[in-house]
């Protein structure tokens, strides 16, 4: 996965475009890399999966 790629996508979640986002196993540490340098990462709820395979939401809050 490219970088754009995961901008794009977390930007997807943001904007409500897509409720959830499955990432493959092979792609999981390049799309986390772009995640974590997001200053909203919190925001992001990954979900793991069986197979190594994580869903991705966006959920402001989430957390508290």
């Amino acid at each position: 996965m490219e970088e754009n790629e995961a901008k794009v996508i977390l930007e997807q979640l943001r904007s409500k475009e897509l409720t959830q986002y499955r990432v493959k196993r092979a792609d999981f540490l390049q799309f986390r890399e772009v995640l974590v340098k997001q200053e909203d990462a919190i925001n992001f709820r990954g979900n793991a999966q069986h197979g190594g395979e994580t869903i991705y939401t966006y959920e402001p809050n989430w957390t508290k």
